[in-house]
């Protein structure tokens, strides 16, 4: 069974039916018979993050309590789990790996931490962003 590893873009796309790749993701999610998504606690709390965000939702904007309740019911589908750190020594040598640039690419971290985690614990990152996969060297998926 192959697990899969998307960033928050791709859950908020998701679930958004206002987002410009609502579509492209729904497809790819509805594809998942045997296959799980997964979140970790940072893909996790963006998510709710974004989920309350104006600016992202708009109108569809979600209270605190109505963004965990978008949450648990994606968890409560059987293609959907939550995963700690497997090794976080290996996530920890993986992210310092991936940042240590001698520039300032401060907008580069969290990318650099899903890029790590996927690697660790062998997950296949899912992402619309080609840069993400690009610059990290990472295997992944593109969805277009």
């Amino acid at each position: 069974m192959n697990s899969y590893f998307p960033d928050v873009n791709v859950w908020i796309a998701l679930v958004y039916e206002g987002h410009q790749h609502h579509a492209i993701a729904a497809d790819w999610f509805s594809g998942l018979s045997r296959k799980t998504a997964v979140f970790c606690r940072f893909t996790q709390i963006s998510f709710l993050r974004l989920l309350t965000h104006p600016s992202v939702m708009s109108r569809d904007v979600r209270s605190q309590a109505g963004a965990w309740s978008i949450y648990d019911i994606l968890l409560e589908d059987e293609r959907v789990s939550f995963a700690e750190e497997y090794d976080s020594q290996q996530v920890e040598s993986a992210f310092r790996r991936l940042t240590s640039s001698r520039h300032s690419f401060s907008k580069q971290w969290p990318d650099a931490y899903l890029a790590a985690f996927a690697q660790a614990a062998g997950l296949t990152l899912v992402t619309f962003d080609r840069g993400l996969l690009q610059m990290f060297g990472q295997d992944g998926l593109l969805l277009s």
